[in-house]
């Protein structure tokens, strides 16, 4: 007969059932509800090494939403229709996963260990509300305005069932970097040259200055190393940044609008362009690239939280200075099963057996 526990890492706490199982973790631990589990460390697989695109034969969506604050995944074949993979529940409870009960702004990426690595916004919105504290902030919006967060989320897996999670405080960490007022929407990519995995997000002081700052996180992918450092030149939040060839194209929200900037280093040296990139005329945010695999073509996918309801929108490009609309989810090409609404969202790749292999265990059929 199977029994219940309660696994923690910090603040972060995953209830699974324990039981008969292949799985090389030697707790033998089974998936709960969300269909993770968080376990103290991870196995690294035998023969990991980076992937290029030649291996990848599906994507990944990770995205949230404002009822329960917490975050969900869809898959894709094509990259066109997104299954969900939990029957439109939440894979990762946030109220289990964070300080403040919630989480927001997910976004996942692959790294040079084959790796999954998913970092998250530590913040509930309707804390109040749902009991968790006394007051609408953690802190007067007075002083520190809106949100006015300070933790980080911070997730990795091979297998996307099992998981680490550190629930990272930036201002603890990093006192130099003064009375912040919060730490939104952090991303992931790889630095080549510095040999790290490098987080960047948003910082905001006096309720006014918002800049992308960057860090490098440990291997394990549970703390920053090194103090955050404002990338010159872009003042803005949700930062995305994509490499494609020698230069990283980045795009980032000021105004509520989607800008774009491009440069030949991933920290500095960033030209940013005056024009609105995104098609909308509301307010738009969380841009997020991902390539269509086997083409020249990316797409910019980016959360339309000015429309009502609220919305996924897509554009196209190859050359990053010319950019097709192609509608939202479900008005366009871009179409979604078992979920909508989804809000600030990301992509990243799946292989052949990786897409398999997550369909079976959640028992998605995909078309």
């Amino acid at each position: 007969m199977n029994s219940r526990i309660m696994v923690s890492l910090g603040t972060a706490l995953a209830l699974v059932t324990v039981g008969c199982s292949t799985s090389p973790y030697k707790d033998t631990l089974i998936p709960g509800e969300g269909g993770i589990v968080i376990v103290p460390e991870l196995k690294k697989p035998a023969k990991t090494r980076m992937l290029e695109e030649k291996d990848f034969g599906g994507y990944l969506l990770v995205y949230f939403k404002d009822q329960d604050q917490s975050a969900y995944m869809a898959v894709s074949r094509a990259g066109y229709t997104f299954y969900d993979l939990n029957n439109g529940k939440a894979i990762f409870n946030g109220a289990e996963l964070a300080d403040q009960k919630g989480v927001r702004d997910p976004h996942i990426t692959r790294g040079p260990d084959g790796a999954f690595y998913l970092a998250l916004t530590d913040l509930h919105i309707f804390g109040k509300r749902a009991g968790y504290r006394d007051t609408e902030w953690q802190r007067p919006a007075e002083q520190y305005g809106w949100g006015n967060n300070r933790a980080l989320v911070l997730l990795k897996s091979f297998d996307l069932i099992h998981w680490t999670a550190s629930d990272f405080r930036v201002d603890l960490a990093f006192p130099e970097l003064g009375d912040i007022d919060c730490s939104w929407a952090p991303q992931t990519v790889y630095d080549a040259e510095a040999g790290k995995m490098m987080v960047y997000f948003t910082i905001r002081y006096n309720n006014a200055n918002a800049n992308i700052y960057c860090s490098y996180a440990n291997d394990a992918f549970t703390r920053l190393e090194t103090v955050p450092e404002m990338i010159p030149g872009i003042g803005g939040i949700d930062a995305d940044i994509t490499k494609v060839g020698d230069q990283y194209q980045m795009h980032y929200v000021a105004g509520g609008k989607i800008f774009h900037a491009v440069s030949d280093k991933i920290r500095t040296g960033y030209k940013a362009e005056s024009r609105r990139i995104d098609p909308e005329t509301v307010n738009t945010e969380a841009p997020n690239v991902f390539k269509r695999l086997g083409t020249d073509t990316y797409v910019l996918m980016y959360d339309v939280y000015g429309a009502r309801p609220n919305n996924m929108g897509f554009s196209e490009t190859t050359d990053f200075i010319h950019y097709t609309d192609i509608g939202k989810f479900n008005e366009g090409v871009m179409k979604t099963v078992n979920f909508e609404r989804p809000k600030h969202g990301a992509v990243t790749y799946l292989t052949p057996d990786e897409l398999e292999s997550i369909t079976r265990h959640w028992g998605v059929v995909l078309n």
